[in-house]
C-alpha cells in the first residue's frame, strides 16, 4: 500500500482555527488526520505541502509508522512544535489507514480496550464578565449537563507578580465556583504558565482550601526545574505537560519529579504511537495522564484511542460542548463528544464513548468545512482582556 495524495483543510471555528488533513492511498483507503495549533496553522500547512508532502509522505507505505516518524524527526533538523505537529497529523491519518484496512478500530492494534467510557472535564465553559456571579452561574450549567470535573483560569491578565486586589479577585472566583458546584465536582484550576515561583507558591498556598483536584502550569511550562520547586512547596497536585512535544522533554519532567498528572497532547507530541509511548514512561514512575486537547473533532478522537487503551489515564480535556455549535457537523460516522445525561437525568454526561468503528472512526465532511472558511489571527493573546471577553463562543 502506498500514500498517492495529501490534501489539508483550514476551518475557521471562533477563536481557532482548525487544520484537518487526508492521506489517499493507491488502495482507495483514505485516512484523516488534524494538525491544528493555535497561531500556527498557516505554517503548518505550508510545512506539509512543501516539505513532508514530497519527501516523506508521497510514496510512502502508512504502515511504516515508525520509520516515518525518525526520518522527519531526524530530517527536520531544527524540530520545533510546528515540525511536531504535522507529523502528528500526518501520524493520525496513518494509523486510520492502517485501522481501517485491517478492520479495527486503532486502540485495539496498541493494546487493546482498558475502559468502556471516557471520562471528561470541560473547558472553555467560562468567560464574559469576570465576576464570582458570572463564573458561578456558568459553572452550574456545566455541572447541569452532568460534568463532573470542570477547569478554568481565574487569574485574569497575570503576568509573574500579581497586585493584592488581583490575588483577592482569582481567589472569589474559585471559591464561587467551588461554592456553586459542591464538593463532589472536581475543579482544576490552570495557570497558563503565567506566575514566578513565589508568585505561583503564594497562590497555591490560598487555594488548597478549595481542593482542587489540580494545579496546571503555574509557572513557565519550558522551566522544569522552577516547576519542580512549586510542586515540593505545595500540597496542591501538580498537572503540566501540554507544550511540550518531544519524548526527551516528557522524560525530563517525569525524572524531575515536577508533576503529578502529565498532559500530553496527541496533536503536539508526534501522534497516537508517541503518545502511547510517553504514557509508558509516565507509567513506569506511577504516575497519570490527563490528554490536553483544545482543538478539533479529529484530535479529540485520536486522543479518545489513546484513553481507551491506557492504563494510567485519568481524564480527558473536553472542549467540545463548549466552543461552537456546528462542531459535530465536520465529522461523519461517530461524533467525538461527550455523551449527554440519559433520559432520567441522573447518568451520562460528562463521558466520551468508546469508539467501535474501524480506524479513528471518524470522516470529514468537506460541505460542512466548507461552510467555515478560516480567520485570520483568530487566537486572543492570554495577556490582553479580549481572551476572557471571546472565550467561549456559543
Amino acid at each position: 500500500m502506498k500514500i498517492t495524495k495529501l490534501e489539508t483543510f483550514m476551518v475557521g471555528a471562533g477563536i481557532r482555527n482548525w487544520l484537518f488533513l487526508k492521506l489517499h492511498t493507491d488502495c482507495g483507503i483514505v485516512g484523516v488526520g488534524e494538525a491544528s495549533m493555535e497561531w500556527r496553522e498557516n505554517a503548518i500547512e505550508t510545512l506539509l505541502h512543501e516539505f513532508l508532502e514530497e519527501l516523506y509522505v508521497i510514496g510512502a507505505n502508512p504502515f511504516d509508522i515508525e520509520s516515518l516518524y525518525m526520518r522527519v524527526y531526524r530530517d527536520g533538523y531544527w524540530g520545533g512544535p510546528v515540525m511536531m505537529t504535522a507529523l502528528s497529523g500526518i501520524e493520525m491519518a496513518c494509523w486510520d489507514i492502517i485501522g481501517k484496512a485491517l478492520g479495527q478500530p486503532v486502540y485495539n492494534l496498541l493494546g487493546g480496550r482498558c475502559r468502556n467510557e471516557i471520562k471528561a472535564y470541560a473547558n472553555g465553559w467560562y468567560g464574559g464578565e469576570r465576576t464570582p456571579e458570572n463564573y458561578a452561574r456558568q459553572a452550574k450549567k456545566v455541572v447541569a449537563m452532568k460534568y463532573k470535573a470542570l477547569k478554568f483560569d481565574p487569574f485574569g491578565t497575570a503576568w509573574k507578580e500579581m497586585n493584592h486586589k488581583e490575588k483577592m479577585r482569582a481567589i472569589s472566583l474559585v471559591e464561587a465556583v467551588r461554592d456553586a458546584v459542591g464538593d463532589e465536582v472536581e475543579i482544576l484550576i490552570e495557570v497558563h504558565g503565567r506566575l514566578s515561583v513565589a508568585s505561583a507558591v503564594e497562590m497555591a498556598h490560598e487555594l488548597e482550601k478549595f481542593k482542587p483536584a489540580w494545579y496546571e502550569e503555574p509557572v513557565d511550562p519550558q522551566n522544569l526545574e522552577s516547576l519542580a520547586e512549586v510542586k515540593n512547596k505545595t500540597n496542591l497536585r501538580i498537572a503540566a505537560g501540554e507544550r511540550l512535544y518531544i519524548p526527551q522533554d516528557f522524560f525530563r519532567l517525569i525524572s524531575l519529579h515536577a508533576a503529578d498528572v502529565i498532559q500530553l497532547d496527541v496533536a503536539h507530541c508526534g501522534g497516537i504511537l508517541a503518545a502511547k509511548k510517553i504514557t509508558a514512561m509516565v507509567s513506569a514512575q506511577d504516575l497519570l495522564i490527563a490528554p490536553h486537547n483544545s482543538v478539533g473533532p479529529v484530535s479529540t478522537a485520536a486522543a479518545l484511542h489513546l484513553d481507551t487503551c491506557t492504563t494510567n489515564f485519568m481524564v480527558q480535556e473536553s472542549y467540545d460542548d463548549f466552543d461552537v455549535p456546528w462542531r459535530s457537523d465536520i465529522v461523519n460516522g461517530w461524533k467525538p463528544i461527550p455523551s449527554p445525561p440519559s433520559a432520567g437525568g441522573s447518568e451520562g454526561g460528562g463521558k466520551f464513548t468508546v469508539p467501535e468503528g474501524s480506524g479513528l472512526g471518524v470522516e470529514l465532511n468537506d460541505d460542512a468545512m466548507a461552510e467555515h472558511p478560516p480567520i485570520k489571527n483568530p487566537f486572543p493573546s492570554l495577556w490582553e482582556d479580549e481572551w476572557i471577553r471571546n472565550f467561549t463562543q456559543r
